[in-house]
């Protein structure tokens, strides 16, 4: 028998674990379940190279709850350990730099790190326990049985016992702050998130349960979709495991990427592409990243592009380092690589559906538009190869590439600077006047109506200097496509300074437009609300993220377009009453913000025509 103290670089080791690692105290039973999966993987590595052929079939990890003892066990038929072997991975904690483990996370608002990220290993046993015990025998037979405990302190107890079968027991004696580990229902949760997926059968069982007596439940499943041939997996075999792997999730995926590669680093996984439509939520079912088939988190920041938080899944490498900072990460060549190959994957995919099915993918493309932008704004890489595939649909729902559009609307839809004009829609109810005025000229108008549409217009005008993406409502549609036919005024100068300011006495308050006049056709309105693109652009930019603009913050960047050929403004020049032009005036911009949809949701186009010509005959 032994009586001696644990070697440790700092004799303050186990107020550390308790301290600073509390949060995540569950994070113990992914550490010890763990090791006792390495137990029984290493005796399968070993009698294959030594030609054992009396290790058994029935190799597995039991968690045993006693809720009696108040204590939890975990029981492995792995490898075991001999009397050295213990000294070695036991009595001397592997644990660099305590100090500075101190100083790091006494400042920190995220106190969550994995314990065996920073070498504890074995040691989260106390942060729930007061005590721990290992029985454990080497599966070399003439090693000798040994026994160890500890209460939590330096000082230990180890000594050879009567012999036992292979493997190792670690028996934990909870502490007071920690029975909510006696629950079957507890353990089952923190063993299906942390060892679903780990490659050793583990049962969990009760002793003391009555609701779970003698009952013994699988917790995990060794042979992960992610780590099968792809070429042997079907469709069924992929929406299984998406369903595993989300129990909550109802609907199905839209399709998904398997990962697989050896060299130059090794990872596996497969990403699913979930429905997201126009809605960037904050993902509750995010990507999980493993360790040869251990849960390690579903924090991926620094180590995938932002835009793949948006789908589901599982990444499995064991070159992730996961004990450094997110700048670090971003630096670390493996991370950069692995990045690179799971964005290549990824625009792979989508180009082949594009190219294979092309109506299919259409189909798919209101569901993972928003996933495409978001790549392609924040991933050079993915750009590059987005760009193939990025369609756009008109709204009368014909869909084209950047490539295919611009050829169909060269020659008809150009500016005065020369450059080839994408008019689009983000709202057909709101902006439905604009759209038919665009429509009876001949133009083709898409609908941009994703939150990311802004960003992505810029992006592709800095790609292609020829294209410029132009809101219809932006302006009259005269002026956003340069015509040959030119209006004149019917004006003189001083008459229109004179309407100008009849304009500017007579607006309400609510509705003080920054004036401007045009020479338009008789035919068109004579008044035109509209945001002009650059400051519509500016707004939209600075409110991504944020609630709805106010409507009193949205009028500032309204302008009144005066239409100065409009037979009205004849009649308002000429009239002599002041209380008569401002009706004139009040009476028009009311059928103009009727007609724009900003009072009301409908179009009225007829109704307002009837309208204006009773004004002007009044």
């Amino acid at each position: 028998m032994e009586d001696n103290k644990i070697s440790v670089t700092s004799d303050n080791i186990f107020p550390i674990i308790k301290r600073f690692l509390y949060s995540d105290q569950e994070v113990f039973l992914r550490e010890l379940v763990s090791n006792s999966t390495d137990a029984i993987i290493k005796l399968k590595t070993i009698a294959k190279l030594e030609n054992l052929d009396d290790i058994g079939d029935d190799l597995k990890v039991n968690v045993l709850i006693d809720q009696k003892n108040k204590t939890i066990h975990i029981i492995d038929n792995g490898i075991g350990m001999t009397k050295e072997e213990v000294k070695k991975y036991i009595n001397q904690i592997a644990f660099s730099g305590a100090e500075e483990f101190i100083q790091k996370y006494k400042t920190s608002t995220k106190e969550s790190h994995i314990i065996g990220h920073f070498g504890l290993g074995f040691y989260s046993s106390f942060m729930v326990a007061n005590k721990v015990m290992i029985f454990t025998q080497s599966y070399q037979k003439e090693a000798s049985s040994i026994f160890w405990s500890c209460e939590g302190s330096p000082n230990f107890i180890m000594k050879e016992i009567e012999k036992r079968d292979r493997g190792t027991e670690i028996i934990l004696f909870l502490n007071e702050e920690s029975k909510e580990f006696l629950e079957y229902n507890r353990i089952l949760k923190s063993l299906q998130k942390y060892c679903k997926f780990m490659p050793v059968a583990i049962h969990l069982s009760s002793k003391d349960s009555k609701e779970k007596n003698d009952k013994e439940t699988i917790v995990n499943n060794i042979h992960p979709a992610w780590n099968q041939n792809p070429l042997q997996l079907i469709d069924k075999n992929y929406l299984n495991f998406y369903h595993e792997l989300y129990p909550n999730q109802l609907e199905d995926p839209l399709f998904w990427v398997h990962l697989n590669i050896d060299h130059p680093f090794h990872l596996t996984g497969i990403l699913f592409f979930p429905k997201i439509e126009k809605r960037i939520d904050i993902q509750k079912e995010k990507i999980h990243l493993y360790q040869n088939q251990v849960y390690i988190t579903d924090n991926l920041e620094g180590i995938v592009p932002d835009f793949l938080s948006l789908l589901r899944g599982v990444i499995d490498s064991p070159d992730i380092p996961l004990n450094v900072s997110r700048s670090h990460l971003q630096s670390d060549t493996s991370v950069k690589n692995i990045s690179r190959y799971i964005t290549r994957k990824v625009a792979d995919k989508l180009n082949s559906l594009f190219k294979i099915n092309r109506e299919d993918f259409q189909k798919k493309w209101e569901d993972i538009k928003v996933i495409v932008e978001y790549g392609m704004i924040s991933t050079q890489n993915f750009f590059d190869k987005a760009i193939q595939f990025l369609i756009f649909s008109t709204v009368n729902h014909i869909y084209f590439t950047l490539e295919e559009f611009k050829k169909k609307i060269s020659q008809t839809q150009k500016n005065k600077e020369g450059k080839i004009v994408f008019l689009y829609s983000s709202d057909k109810e709101e902006q439905h006047s604009y759209i038919k005025e665009a429509i009876d000229r001949n133009y083709e108008v898409l609908i941009l109506d994703s939150p990311l549409s802004v960003h992505l217009m810029q992006k592709l005008e800095f790609y292609d200097k020829e294209i410029s993406f132009v809101r219809v409502d932006s302006d009259h549609i005269d002026k956003l496509i340069d015509k040959e036919k030119k209006y004149d005024s019917e004006l003189s100068e001083k008459e229109k300074q004179d309407l100008k300011n009849f304009i500017n006495t007579h607006l309400v308050d609510d509705y003080k437009f920054s004036i401007q006049l045009e020479n338009l056709s008789k035919k068109d309105y004579p008044f035109l609300i509209i945001v002009p693109e650059f400051l519509r652009r500016i707004k939209e930019m600075n409110s991504i993220g944020k609630e709805i603009v106010e409507e009193k913050d949205q009028k500032k960047y309204y302008q009144l377009i005066v239409n100065t050929n409009h037979i009205l403004m004849k009649k308002i020049l000429q009239d002599t009453s002041e209380e008569k032009r401002k009706e004139m005036i009040q009476e028009a911009l009311n059928l103009t913000l009727l007609s724009k949809n900003l009072l009301h949701g409908k179009n009225l186009t007829a109704f307002i025509s009837k309208k204006l010509e009773d004004l002007v005959r009044s």
